[in-house]
């Protein structure tokens, strides 16, 4: 862009052709010619254009912070396979009464089918005073699962795309939260053949 108004405004104080009926050249200066106001108006709008391109400015949102959700991801990679457990590993943890088995799909969908035990708190509701309320302290034993570690019920347990999995948003809320003691159920399990027991509106 700079050199374009460089080259602009070169062209516009070098000569021009004067009378067809001269030979005789004449110089045109931008500070004396109604071209000058051209030109400023030209520097205003490509100013304004500028501006407007996404990423020119970042937008300023004390609430939001992308850096640190990356940190959070990056540092919680090296350790969550670790904190991932079978199924008769997950069983023995339900056991735990200070554990807490913690399901974040929606209210709607918890009533339908969930494990026997779990308490709900939707992902989407996930605040400092909703967590608290749920799970006080932080060095709680946390246990979650999601859609994506069950087949055979397919209104209750929707399949969700791979990268979208509710387990990877929740352990990394969990982690933002301050709670670092959360396990995850990693299989990919049958409703119909799991030694995990459930209840709910659609459990005969």
């Amino acid at each position: 862009m700079t050199t374009f108004l460089q080259t602009f405004h070169a062209r516009l104080t070098t000569t021009i052709p004067g009378p067809c009926h001269s030979r005789r050249m004449k110089t045109t200066r931008l500070d004396s010619h109604p071209l000058k106001t051209l030109f400023c108006l030209f520097l205003l709008f490509a100013g304004m254009a500028l501006a407007a391109q996404p990423g020119a400015q970042p937008i300023p949102n004390p609430l939001i912070d992308y850096k640190g959700f990356q940190k959070i991801v990056a540092d919680s990679a090296a350790g969550r396979e670790s904190h991932r457990l079978t199924e008769r590993q997950f069983l023995q943890a339900m056991a735990d009464t200070n554990a807490v088995l913690l399901d974040a799909r929606t209210a709607a969908k918890y009533e339908m089918r969930h494990i026997h035990g779990a308490v709900n708190l939707q992902f989407t509701d996930f605040t400092a005073d909703t967590l608290a309320r749920t799970i006080p302290a932080k060095g709680t034993e946390i246990l979650i699962y999601c859609n994506n570690n069950f087949l055979g019920s397919p209104v209750s347990f929707a399949t969700k795309a791979v990268s979208a999995s509710l387990n990877v948003s929740t352990y990394t809320s969990l982690r933002s939260y301050g709670y670092t003691n959360i396990y995850e159920l990693g299989p990919l399990l049958d409703v119909h053949s799991t030694a995990i027991p459930f209840e709910g509106s659609e459990v005969k």
